[in-house]
């Protein structure tokens, strides 16, 4: 149950991801808000970042027995448990954002993912 409701949620991250790769003024939800328009190197960075979030969806659902396993059982375990930490981190980062719009959205959106992938990691 909850590997699928990470995934859901985590699938709200990649839909973003894509709306600013595909240049959509939503920049504000990420990096500090640095940027409301991501720059072309930025987009190519945040491609290969999206490879590895769905990458991270996949092991999520197969940890949680929604889809066949690629890896073993361990390595499955040792992906999502560093996921976790990493979902970990960035809520952390995004509530200390100086944007608003990425601590207000962000944050809540990762904590969530992070006790998804936490829960289903240690299942």
């Amino acid at each position: 149950m909850f590997a699928i409701i990470g995934a859901c949620l985590f699938s709200v991250v990649i839909v973003l991801s894509i709306l600013i790769i595909c240049g959509l003024p939503l920049g504000e939800l990420t990096m500090g808000g640095q940027y409301k328009v991501f720059p072309p190197k930025l987009r190519f960075v945040l491609a290969v970042q999206l490879a590895l979030q769905i990458f991270f969806v996949i092991i999520i659902l197969q940890k949680g027995g929604i889809m066949p396993l690629w890896f073993s059982q361990k390595a499955t375990k040792i992906i999502s448990i560093v996921m976790a930490v990493y979902l970990s981190l960035n809520a952390l980062m995004d509530f200390f954002s100086k944007s608003k719009k990425e601590k207000y959205i962000m944050t809540p959106l990762a904590l969530a993912c992070a006790v998804c992938f936490w829960i289903t990691a240690l299942q």
